[in-house]
């Protein structure tokens, strides 16, 4: 069956493409595990400094499985388990992920497609694009590691509207929602998501990881420790705080080195 994740790099902007044009990029469980296996070495790379998650073309970003699929692939719970950790595991890290995604959103964004999208710091969308869940309809449910990064952006009581309807709707509902986090013209969304990533490449990389870290660790309820309030201030040793400084007071752009 064709279809791949598939990554390129220009400079620190790193570009993963759900890259399957001819089902719409639906998404095989190989595909899930290329995904997880690519967003971790992204992780791991230090001169990596933002993002960019998107399907192949402008038709969609992803209708979510590949429905043809599951009669070898998710025909039954010990399959579906199998299946459900390639998923799941591609899920942990986007989650985990140090370095900010963006998601550049064309047309379809739909069930597995808007769990992959909803794990993504920035979501930017064509005015024409799609959201929804539809899987009531096939009997099946939304697992705890596809349904929490929903509850996240969007909140329980929206998460359970998407999923208890099953409504495909548009985008402008989707910014209402918290789905998305611009609506731009469907011809304007390459260079929109792109003009993002490059934004958050030209900010400090150490900053950039802070902030990812701190705004996972805000949504566990645990107390903050000492510690952990600590770290906020590891910044004002680093060399990129002394040359952002450096570069504020001298009126030019700062040269950061992630160090």
């Amino acid at each position: 069956m064709s279809g791949a994740i598939t990554m390129t790099r220009d400079g620190p902007i790193a570009t993963v493409v759900l890259d399957r044009p001819d089902k719409l990029n639906a998404l095989t469980r190989a595909m899930w595990q290329h995904l997880g296996e690519t967003m971790r070495a992204l992780s791991a790379d230090d001169s990596v400094r933002c993002i960019l998650v998107r399907g192949a073309g402008e038709k969609a970003f992803s209708p979510g499985n590949d429905i043809a699929e599951f009669a070898a692939e998710r025909a039954n719970k010990a399959q579906a388990v199998e299946y459900g950790r390639a998923m799941h595991g591609a899920a942990e890290a986007l989650a985990t992920c140090r370095h900010p995604l963006v998601a550049q959103i064309h047309g379809i964004c739909v069930g597995g497609g808007l769990e992959i999208a909803a794990l993504c710091d920035l979501r930017i969308c064509g005015a024409g694009s799609r959201f929804g869940a539809p899987i009531k309809n096939l009997g099946l449910v939304m697992a705890y590691p596809e349904m929490a990064p929903l509850v996240r952006i969007a909140g329980p009581a929206v998460a359970l509207e998407i999923l208890l309807e099953g409504r495909v709707f548009g985008a402008e509902e989707a910014l209402a929602k918290g789905l998305v986090t611009r609506v731009v013209p469907d011809d304007r969304v390459a260079t929109e998501a792109l003009a993002a990533a490059q934004r958050v490449a030209e900010g400090a990389p150490l900053a950039a990881r802070w902030h990812k870290k701190f705004a996972r660790r805000l949504a566990d309820p645990r107390p903050i420790g000492p510690e952990e309030h600590d770290e906020a201030f590891d910044c004002f040793d680093t060399a990129d705080f002394r040359e952002g400084y450096a570069a504020f007071l001298a009126k030019r752009k700062p040269d950061f080195t992630g160090r």
